[in-house]
């Protein structure tokens, strides 16, 4: 039997959950599509950061000693898979280029009114998702932590320039951090404490909860693979287990898997992908750790979750599908247990996901420019957890016809389209 509504969503990340929230809520019927799981993607193994401070995306190294590092696989920040290099270069070279210091200037003045509108739409959905969701979030920040006195200056430097977008910092020296974090063991200058982020302790149920507040507005969901996207009737259908889907409108929000659908329908978009893995951990004795710290010179994360502590790597250049490699998150590993005691492992083995990336650092909001009726959300990178209800609230803003909260032609898929 055919499922029949207003929209269809692909992709049942956060993304994808939160559009079909904002849509309901606009009294649109959705249909949500996803061949796993709600949120048990990249939406699921992220630091859990949203990131109210994050108005300056990851750029592409420039300075020749970072490169070397890369180049000769010294970095644990961020490391490359050889075969992989022919395929990624073309877009590896447009994010270098993007990252230079005037383009990279317009890229934040584009990126910085969106992540303010980061945790406005994340609490809003908290509050209608309840208690239990706001009960995983906590609201004191986290610490970006340098071992070098050189490194914590360059960065108190910038995070004064980032006042300019209401973002809110301390110095933290290491007297003080040490009292804030007293496992930490040594070895470290001092951070910059983000005030404004939240932190959240299990980032998969707290998008858990946002799909079940998706279901309690009348969301429908249904688990299987999408065969791609048809025109048809004036609006798109979708075969799912054999069945047909249908909707008048439809959204692409598949993360690093929106390719598949897209390059179908004319859209070949120069995205790629970081691969990142994680891991939780006990800790030695006592050990408690009480915000998240990220070691900047070195490149890896620490974040108290329900888990235990989890340990985030950095970026790693690779194909989406390509065997997991244990090299990245060793190095992150030896480098953490020099600041702080961590105990035993305790997943059976690293989880592994892939942000998907455009070259300009920005994401794809908006309609598809040579379709009705199809709209995209993809492209996230770093801030795909951040940046979810954000982009939902933009897209059903914009499917509705209302204004939008930001102005979102920066973030528009014609940027890569010629003719």
């Amino acid at each position: 039997m055919a499922q029949v509504s207003d929209v269809i969503v692909l992709g049942a990340g956060i993304v994808g959950i939160a559009t079909g929230i904002y849509l309901l809520r606009r009294g649109r019927s959705v249909t949500l599509i996803d061949k796993n799981e709600p949120g048990h993607e990249t939406s699921f193994g992220n630091a859990g950061i949203i990131q109210r401070e994050g108005v300056r995306p990851h750029a592409f190294p420039r300075d020749l000693h970072m490169l070397m590092q890369v180049g000769l696989h010294l970095s644990t920040a961020a490391r490359y898979e050889p075969l992989a290099l022919p395929r990624l270069a073309p877009a590896l070279l447009r994010y270098w280029w993007a990252s230079s210091p005037e383009s990279y200037r317009k890229v934040v003045q584009s990126y910085a009114p969106l992540i303010g509108r980061s945790i406005i739409t994340h609490a809003d959905l908290m509050a209608d998702a309840g208690p239990e969701a706001e009960a995983l979030v906590s609201k004191s920040g986290w610490l970006l932590a340098f071992r070098s006195e050189k490194g914590l200056r360059h960065e108190a430097e910038k995070a004064l320039g980032d006042q300019a977008f209401g973002i809110s910092h301390k110095v933290v020296e290491w007297p003080e951090l040490k009292q804030m974090e007293p496992s930490l063991i040594g070895g470290l200058a001092g951070a910059i404490h983000w005030t404004d982020p939240w932190t959240v302790r299990d980032p998969g149920a707290l998008v858990s909860q946002y799909f079940a507040l998706f279901q309690r507005l009348g969301g429908t969901f249904v688990e299987g693979a999408a065969n791609g996207l048809t025109e048809a009737n004036g609006g798109w259908t979708t075969l799912v287990n054999g069945a047909t889907v249908s909707g008048k409108q439809a959204v692409v929000a598949l993360g690093p898997w929106a390719p598949e659908v897209l390059d179908r329908l004319g859209y070949r978009l120069p995205l790629f992908v970081k691969r990142g893995y994680h891991m939780h951990y006990g800790t030695e004795g006592n050990a408690t750790l009480n915000k998240l710290v990220l070691d900047a010179e070195v490149g890896y994360a620490l974040a108290p979750m329900a888990r235990g502590i989890r340990l985030t790597t950095g970026a790693e250049f690779a194909m989406r599908d390509a065997a997991p490699s244990p090299i990245q998150l060793g190095k992150a590993e030896r480098a953490a247990k020099e600041l702080f005691p961590l105990g035993e492992r305790r997943d059976p083995q690293p989880w592994k996901g892939a942000r998907p990336c455009t070259p300009d650092m920005m994401p794809i909001i908006g309609k598809a420019p040579r379709h009705e009726g199809l709209y995209v959300g993809v492209g996230h990178a770093h801030h795909g957890f951040t940046l979810g209800p954000a982009t939902g609230e933009l897209l059903a803003q914009a499917m509705t016809g209302e204004a939008t909260a930001i102005d979102i032609k920066p973030f528009g898929m014609e940027r890569f389209l010629r003719g």
